[in-house]
Formats: C-alpha cells, structure tokens, sequence
C-alpha cells in the first residue's frame, strides 16, 4: 500500500489497511509465519482465550507478536454484557501498561455470535468515558454505526457477515451507506472468506477488513495471509481509482471515429 495512503485510526498511521486475528491457528509458529506474510500492522487478541502474561507459566503470544512491532488490540471476544467487555478492556489495559486501544464487541448469542447492539452501545459509552480508545464490532445498520461514532468511537466495524461464516458482504448497500455517512474509519470485521471478499469490502470504500478465520482455516494459512494482503491493497487501490459505471449494452474500448475503414 501507498505510504501516501495512510489508514489512521486514534491519531496513529499504518500502512497496511489488512488487520487481522490471533486464534484458530495450530500453533505460535504458523501464527507468527501467516501474521508477517499478511504484512498486518495491528494485531487482534482475544483476551479472554489467549494469553498476554495472565498466565506467567504458559506460551505467551506476545513472544512471537512483540508489541514493540505490532500495535496489540485486545478484544472482548466471548463477552456477552456490557459488564464483561468492559471488564476485560480493563484487565488488558493493565496487562499491557496502560495501553488503551481495544476492539469492543458484545455478542447476542453463541448460535450466530451477532452483536448485542443494546449491551454494545452501553460498553462503548462507558470505555469512552473511562478514556479507552475504542474500535466497535457491530452489525450493519448505518444508525447504530453512526451513534457509535457520535459516542466517540474511534473506529466503527461493521460485520459483512456473521463471525466466520466465509459468506463474504451480504450486505452492500448497507456498508455502502456506512462508509459514505462515516468520519471515522470503517472497517469490515467478519464473514470475509476469500480474497475478492476482502476486496469487495475494500472497493465499497471500506477503509480496512479485520479477519481471522479466513486465514487461520485455510488449507495453507501462510499463503492465504499473503493473498489476503494483495485483495486489500488491489481493493484499495480500485476504489481510488474509480470504477466505470456498470452499463446494461456493450461499449467499444476503442471509439469508432477517426478509423481508417
């Protein structure tokens, strides 16, 4: 990606729009191998199921995933109350020395791991208010988006599809509409499955994707981060350049006046 380019999320710039997650993966070395071929520069962690020095005598990601070369964002996967989310925010904040970026999501239940919007909204004001600077999991309705940036969020994701589905963007018109009511980042979070998912997502105007199951269950996670890492940037890169109209009847590439016939 153009270094002209910047995605800037909380006042910091990254180069790298792909954004992407921690677990599925068969160990820390498949991890480490796929994270560094995604060229991710943040790092997703789910709190509550991964180590970050809870646990002194177990494997800690952050040995493979140094913070002094990923931005870390916690997130409160697993949370189903606002008091839960907010809680783990708070533990990792201590964990990593004040850090304060985290990726907030509330979930509705364990069958479609849809966001409790209610529970959501309620988690964000009070990470806000208590100086957090948050990156919210939602669904894609372009009013809640909008409340979540109004509540001070620092970045909104809605979902393309639910958690893991690989079902790609169900919803266009609606990540549409986010994007272009938006001035905060919006990033697709979920249900990416492939790369021209994640290039569709880009191409709406999307300023990130967020994924992990769509690397970490690949057959070959290493090369799927790597493919991922192209759809993004050739996403990106479409959406700057502008699109011709999609038009119903054929149009010839080369105009027929002026020819020697």
């Amino acid at each position: 990606m153009s270094h002209s380019d910047p995605l800037v999320i909380a006042g910091r710039e990254y180069h790298s729009r792909l954004l992407v997650g921690t677990g599925k993966y068969k160990d820390l070395d498949e991890t480490r191998r796929a994270i560094e071929a995604s060229g991710a520069e943040i790092v997703t962690i789910a709190v509550r199921r991964s180590n970050i020095g809870q646990n002194p005598n177990e494997p800690n990601v952050l040995d493979v995933l140094p913070p002094e070369r990923y931005t870390i964002l916690p997130n409160t996967a697993g949370c189903y109350t606002a008091e839960d989310a907010v809680r783990t925010c708070r533990l990792a904040r201590e964990l990593l020395d004040g850090h304060d970026l985290v990726k907030l999501e509330v979930l509705g239940d364990e069958k479609t791991l849809y966001p409790d919007v209610v529970q959501t909204l309620k988690a964000a004001e009070t990470l806000v208010d208590d100086g957090f600077k948050v990156m919210v999991y939602t669904n894609d309705d372009p009013i809640i988006a909008k409340r979540l940036e109004e509540m001070g969020c620092v970045a909104v994701m809605p979902l393309a599809a639910p958690i893991g589905s690989g079902l790609g963007v169900q919803n266009a018109l609606n990540i549409l509409t986010i994007v272009e009511n938006a001035r905060v980042p919006i990033l697709v979070d979920a249900g990416v499955g492939t790369a021209s998912d994640a290039a569709v997502a880009m191409e709406l105007g999307c300023d990130g994707v967020l994924m992990n199951t769509a690397i970490a269950g690949a057959k070959d996670p290493v090369l799927m981060a790597s493919a991922m890492k192209k759809a993004v940037e050739a996403g990106r890169e479409a959406y700057r350049a502008g699109r011709i109209p999609k038009k119903r009847y054929a149009s010839a590439s080369s105009p027929l006046e002026g020819t020697f016939f």
